[in-house]
């Protein structure tokens, strides 16, 4: 049987299994934003700026170069590296979800936040999915943490955390 590339514009099953890591992946996730908000850069830039081991560096830009979800920039050495903001909506049974640079970076952000991390514990992906869009109309001030603690069936202790961990990420990914 012939194998046949995927149409242009559509992921391949190679890049959605990598995106899945990501998110399931914050030290990943963090490599991905960084190239991404930086980029293009070498994997000595990679390792400097977030403390990575230079092995899992250069494991993690093969897996990312591999699934073409970067893309080596320059072919003298050092290599670097650049890619462009992932927007990949997934529809089932009529819902769907949106996989953007702020989720990667929400999810990125879990080694360093235990705001992020606890919620995500308790509430999966797709509530920091969620909690990231009531985030975005908290910043923009068109929801208070009260009616996104009802929205969202939290506690508005809960609500507010998540809602100002969360900021910094709706703020720097706004215009991105």
């Amino acid at each position: 049987m012939a194998k046949s590339p995927p149409q242009s514009g559509q992921p391949s099953i190679h890049q959605l299994q990598t995106v899945v890591d990501i998110l399931e992946t914050p030290a990943l996730a963090r490599m991905y934003a960084h190239i991404l908000r930086e980029g293009p850069v070498s994997v000595a830039d990679i390792v400097s700026a977030l403390d990575v081991p230079q092995g899992t560096a250069y494991d993690y830009v093969q897996k990312l170069d591999a699934a073409g979800l970067i893309e080596q920039t320059r072919e003298q050495r050092p290599a670097e590296y650049d890619t462009e903001a992932i927007s990949l909506t997934l529809s089932t049974d009529g819902d769907s979800q949106t996989i953007t640079p702020a989720l990667i970076a929400a999810v990125a952000r879990r080694e360093t936040d235990e705001d992020i991390d606890v919620f995500v514990d308790r509430h999966g992906l797709d509530g920091l999915a969620t909690a990231l869009e009531y985030a975005t109309e908290y910043v923009e001030g068109t929801v208070n943490h009260r009616i996104a603690a009802r929205e969202l069936d939290l506690s508005p202790l809960e609500a507010e955390i998540i809602l100002q961990a969360l900021e910094p990420i709706v703020t720097e990914y706004r215009t991105a």
